[in-house]
Formats: structure tokens, sequence, C-alpha cells
């Protein structure tokens, strides 16, 4: 897969949802995770079984503009809101850091002001934040993993997709360095 991805959360309060969500980044290959605004300071927690918090930075924001966030990464917020785009209909960016609201509650406004795009992902009431995360980064990985395409009928595909490597392609012809 193409490009990266962080994940993290605004005033996040429960270690539970901290090791979870950890442990779904680094099994999803995420970059790095962070938190804006939480309630506590967070290392290795219980629930982080694959140790991902000693694979993936960490970085513990103390607002939302003390964020720094590497160039061209685009901010992605998950909320449900009535202008948010649905997820099944979404194109993720390829360098993207995804940001989801606490527990019992919302993003705040400052943030969403931050946020390139707002998403949501289409149920009918809001999820708990580690399975909201999981879901994004599933989607995230189910579009750009470069997976065959589904089926039409059910089941798997017949031949799995191989990807080959073509030869380089250069804008302005092959370097004279490079011709043999």
């Amino acid at each position: 897969m193409r490009g990266y991805f962080a994940i993290g959360v605004e005033g996040l309060s429960k270690e539970g949802n901290f090791g979870n969500l950890v442990r779904t980044a680094h099994a999803f290959g995420a970059s790095f995770f962070f938190t804006i605004a939480a309630e506590k300071s967070f290392y290795q927690q219980r629930t982080d079984t694959s140790r991902g918090s000693d694979h993936l930075p960490y970085y513990p924001w103390d607002s939302a503009d003390a964020m720094q966030l590497p160039l061209d990464c685009r901010l992605v917020g998950v909320e449900l809101t009535e202008d948010a785009v649905d997820l099944p209909s979404f194109r993720h960016p390829t360098k993207a850091a995804y940001i989801l609201g606490p527990e019992r509650g919302n993003l705040t406004a400052a943030m969403q002001e931050q946020c390139e795009f707002i998403i949501k992902i289409p149920t009918r009431f809001c999820l708990n934040v580690a399975t909201a995360g999981a879901i994004i980064m599933y989607d995230r990985v189910q579009s750009m993993g470069g997976f065959t395409e589904r089926p039409v009928r059910v089941g798997g595909p017949k031949v799995p997709r191989v990807h080959t490597h073509g030869a380089p392609k250069f804008r302005a012809g092959i370097p004279p360095a490079l011709k043999g």
C-alpha cells in the first residue's frame, strides 16, 4: 500500500481504548499514533497485547494548536455530522491522519475546523472509539491495498492478484549514468 497514515483521538480518557486502538493501528500498519488533550498520559497498556506502543511513535499533544503533522499530511475527522462524507463513498488521501472524538463526546469545533475532511461511519448511533478506529483503518487498507476486485459471485477470487513491476520510467529520458 502506498503512502502512510496515523490515527489519533481527541480527549481520550480510557486506558483500554488507548491500548486497543494502538494494537489495531499496529496491526494495520499505521505510521504513528497520537492523542489531543487526553485526560491522562498513556503508555504500555494491558490491552495492547502486540506491544504496538513499542513499535509506533506516540505523540501526546496538549491541544489542537500544538499538533504538528508531517508536511502534506491531510487531517481527516471522524464524526457523525449531517455534512460528513459516508465512509464507503470516501477516497482516502495517500498521506492521512485520522482523528476520532472522545468516548461519550464529539470532536471539538476547533478540531473540526482543522480537518480537511469529515467522514462518518454510516451507523445508527456512535460506536466505541476503538471500534470506530478499527473500521476506518480496515476501510483504508481495503480500498488502497491493491487487493483483487471482489468477485460477482459469492466467495473469493479464482485467481489471486499478482503485482509485477515494470521497467523504470523517466520523465526526461534515461539518465546518461544508466545507459549501457
